[in-house]
């Protein structure tokens, strides 16, 4: 396996431990693994092709659409709510 398939399913299990902790929790890593991600896909669709990249950016993209909801939205200058 090279390196960039691995470092991708590290991430993939860091995003699930994430995904279980208390949302009061989940901000520091959560944020962590939304900035690695583009780094992780660019680095994957250049060992392996542009279709992989394009099916890791979905799957970026179903499990963070909650905070990139959220950060559109304050791009848009919006303020939305942040659950508790």
């Amino acid at each position: 396996m090279t390196p960039s398939i691995i470092i991708a399913a590290l991430w993939v299990i860091a995003a699930t431990i994430t995904a279980f902790l208390p949302m009061r929790r989940q901000y520091i890593p959560g944020i962590t693994l939304l900035i690695a991600a583009p780094f992780i896909i660019i680095w994957l669709g250049y060992d392996y092709g542009w279709l992989l990249a394009i099916a890791a950016t979905a799957g970026f993209i179903s499990m963070f659409r909650n905070p990139l909801r959220y950060f559109y939205a304050r791009a848009r200058g919006q303020n939305p709510q942040v659950p508790k």
